[in-house]
């Protein structure tokens, strides 16, 4: 029994999951700290006067009413950057690594491939007497 979940922890992909997640959490860390340490300020310049940042409020003199669009903003841009930095610092990587060690990708299958494979497949299966 635990010979079998060592099998299932130590499958590649789950390491590799694991490895995104930690990857993908220090990421976040160093980009909102980037975004709210320079992004958020230079979008209150465009704020106005107003103590509460970029927006706009739908009732005067009543702060909970103040919709905020520079967190809107800035996690978009927090998005955009981790995106950015995960395709280009693991995505891209690990497909030259895949492709120097020649490890062939199912995903590069044409469809006429595809079906010749499940054709070839069917007639061996068909012709096995024992299946």
């Amino acid at each position: 029994m635990l010979k079998g979940f060592k099998d299932f922890l130590m499958r590649g992909n789950i390491v590799d999951l694991a490895v995104a997640v930690v990857m993908g959490t220090a990421f976040v860390a160093v980009v909102t700290a980037f975004t709210d340490g320079i992004i958020t300020p230079l979008l209150a310049v465009f704020g106005g006067t107003n103590q509460l940042g970029l927006g706009f409020q739908l009732i005067a003199d009543k702060p909970a009413t103040f919709i905020a669009i520079g967190p809107i903003i800035t996690a978009g841009i927090d998005f955009l950057i981790i995106a950015a930095l995960l395709y280009f610092i693991l995505v891209v990587p690990a497909k030259k690594a895949k492709k120097m060690m020649g490890v062939e990708d199912d995903d590069a299958l044409t469809d006429n491939e595809l079906l010749h494979q499940i054709r070839d497949l069917l007639a061996e299966r068909t012709s096995d007497p024992q299946r």
